[in-house]
Parts: C-alpha cells; structure tokens; sequence
C-alpha cells in the first residue's frame, strides 16, 4: 500500500485526450478524481486536438521542466486554400520548414508573440485527396513548435492554408502505443476509491522509470544520503559508480539513486571532490 500511495503521488498517466476539453480540465479531473494537491500536464493541446497528454502527478509536477521539451510527433491533415500539387508542397516545405526555423506564436498562445527558434526534424506530406486540397501529414518538432502556425506559414506561401485535424502521436518518452483513454482512468480510479487500486496502478508510470529514461544514473550509498536531501553538494567519495561520470561536462544533469530510491537530481560541475550540486530534491 505505502509503495502505491507513493506512486500516485509521485507518477505520469498518459492519457488520450479527445477533442472539446482543455488539457487544463483533463489535468484538474485527474487531480480531483485521485484527491491530489497537485497535478500538471506536460505540452498543452488546443480543445480540438486529440491524442498524447501526459499528466503529472503529486510531487512529480517538479519534474515537469525536465521533460516538456522533449520532441513531439504529430499526424494532421493540412487544408489548402486552393488545389495544390503535392510535390510543389513538398519542395516549399524542404526548402523553408525544416531544419531551425524562426517561428512566431499564434494570437491565441499562452506565450509572448516574440520570434523564437525551434527546430522541425521532418514534415512529411503522405497522401493527398482527390480534389488537391486536403494533405495527411506527418511531423516530428522540438518541443515549444506550433503546428498550427507552420501550417498557416506555409499558407502564405501559396494564397492560404490552415490545420484542419490535429493528433499527437509522441511527445518525449510518452506515446500513443502506451496511452490510456479518459474512460478507462475514470473507472479505475471509481474502484481505487473502494479499496482496489489494481487498475490504477497499471496506469501511473512511476517517475523513477521516466527519470532513468532521461538522465544518467549515479549510485549513493546509504550512508551518504543524509547531507544530500538537505541539499548539500554531492562529493566524489559519496559515490560507487563513478563511471557513469565519463564524458560529462559542466551543468550536464544526471539522477541520483540508493538503490532503487530516486534521492535528486544533479548538476555536474566536477571541480575536485565536489562534483555536483542539487537542481531538484525528493525528500
């Protein structure tokens, strides 16, 4: 029981979200279904886009910085204002969408409309409907990209175009292969709440799985813990793996576990036997 209580206040659901709600009302249903302080969903989708949201859970909102600018992998369908050829598409997409592009949040964004870069690694046209207008597409961006004004952009380029439909299919670690319906969380939540948390728990990913996923791991002897959950900075001889350390450099970040216990996350700086300093604490 204690091993679950942890869990749920220290976990990730990956939930499909459907179209209407708010990534924000999904977030604020978990919570309250699951009696948390606290939750937070990581990337927020618009009311009509569907498919990857992870949800944090408890505690584990802290982490969410870490892993919100991981890549995100998208399908949609691209409406063109005009019948285009899709090879023409294609060549105007290679030539200005791919690669580091400036990029201008639409009006309505949750951030200032200033120019920022970001990344497209592949935008890819798959099919094409009969009358030339609508365009199945494929994308993979860095964190932060917003389809819908790549598609808008384009439009420029060629009388108009907008984003029709919308799904993310990948975001970081989280994909649709391993997602859960909001139906499906609601009923195994119903039944935690009379005492049978089995389907619940096969929902919540722990935070120590994603954390081992992102960052190298050190090992600390138990011994040694005490001054790192106050904060102090890790010493090279509190550490049995050194190893790990290889080809790390400055302000790189890495985990730090007893075992299987998560203890914090660190900052490396390697300056003699002080090596790193805590960026986040569990304690």
């Amino acid at each position: 029981m204690e091993d679950f209580e942890r869990t749920v206040n220290f976990g990730f659901i990956n939930l499909d979200k459907s179209q209407g709600p708010t990534s924000f009302s999904i977030s604020s249903f978990v919570r309250r279904k699951l009696n948390l302080k606290k939750t937070s969903h990581l990337g927020t989708l618009d009311p009509k886009v569907t498919g990857v949201l992870p949800v944090a859970l408890g505690r584990a909102c802290k982490l969410t910085g870490y892993f919100m600018t991981h890549d995100k992998t998208y399908v949609g369908i691209l409406h063109t204002h005009k019948k285009q050829e899709i090879e023409n598409l294609k060549n105007l997409i290679n030539k200005n969408f791919i690669g580091k592009i400036e990029q201008i949040p639409p009006h309505k964004s949750a951030v200032a409309r200033k120019p920022r870069i970001r990344e497209v690694f592949f935008w890819n046209l798959l099919e094409e409907s009969e009358d030339g207008r609508n365009f199945l597409f494929e994308c993979k961006v860095e964190g932060g990209t917003y389809i819908r004004k790549l598609c808008s952009d384009l439009g420029e380029m060629i009388g108009g175009a907008h984003m029709d439909e919308l799904r993310r299919t990948a975001a970081g670690f989280f994909s649709e292969k391993e997602i859960h319906r909001l139906t499906e969380f609601d009923s195994a939540a119903k039944k935690m709440k009379s005492g049978d948390n089995s389907e619940l728990q096969k929902l919540i990913i722990p935070a120590e799985v994603l954390i081992k996923k992102r960052f190298p791991v050190i090992q600390v002897d138990k011994e040694h813990l005490r001054p790192l959950l106050i904060g102090k900075p890790l010493l090279r001889r509190y550490i049995s793996n050194e190893d790990s350390l290889k080809g790390m450099k400055e302000n790189d970040l890495f985990a730090i576990f007893s075992g299987d216990r998560f203890i914090e996350i660190a900052r490396f700086f390697g300056k003699g036997e002080f090596l790193a300093k805590s960026d986040y604490v569990y304690n």
